[in-house]
């Protein structure tokens, strides 16, 4: 039996003391752990594919939601048209006793030479018809002896004021203001004292 001490030990069998149990070196002569996670021979393919399917579904997420996003809008005018629609409706309808009173008015009014009986018809036709746009929300500004209000107001001329109290002041009011809630839908045209 041959002595196991003389035998001749090749340098590429002989565990390298620097290498521990578990490693190999790699041909940068890095030793890598033999448990990590090396690159298999068809491991690039798999990322790749991976990321080509979460690319599709990514891309099928993105065209649902402007699909829906252009839905939405579609429908938001839409509706918004109808509401014009059925607000203005709302308003005619409101208006229309106004107009049969206008109409009753004429008729009662178009034989007689009575300037009361025509006069008492317009109150009555006014009165209602400033009863169904207050319901309405319209509400008349109060001008008359107020500080001017570049916000409110409008200012045509400028005349002497009457007294000293009314100088800077609306002295006269040629064309009312209104309000539709809070909002100024027509400024008044006012006449300020100097």
């Amino acid at each position: 039996m041959a002595d196991e001490t003389n035998v001749p030990q090749d340098d590429n069998l002989t565990a390298d003391p620097a290498h521990t149990a578990g490693e190999m070196a790699d041909t940068n002569g890095e030793a890598t752990p033999a448990g990590a996670d090396a690159p298999a021979a068809g491991a690039p393919h798999l990322e790749a594919s991976r990321t080509d399917s979460e690319l599709a579904e990514l891309k099928d997420k993105y065209l649902r939601l402007a699909a829906e996003f252009e839905n939405y809008k579609r429908r938001t005018t839409k509706e918004r048209m109808e509401l014009f629609k059925t607000a203005n409706q709302e308003l005619m309808t409101a208006l229309l006793p106004v107009l049969d009173d206008f109409d009753r008015a004429r008729q009662h009014t178009e034989g007689t030479d009575d300037a009361t009986a025509l006069r008492h018809a317009l109150d009555i036709t006014h009165a209602k018809l400033t009863k169904t746009l207050q319901q309405k929300g319209l509400v008349a500004m109060e001008t008359r002896g107020g500080d001017f209000d570049a916000e409110l107001h409008e200012a045509i001329t400028q005349i002497p004021a009457p007294s000293a109290d009314l100088q800077g002041k609306v002295v006269d009011e040629v064309e009312k203001g209104y309000y539709l809630g809070d909002k100024v839908i027509r400024h008044a045209k006012v006449v300020l004292g100097a």
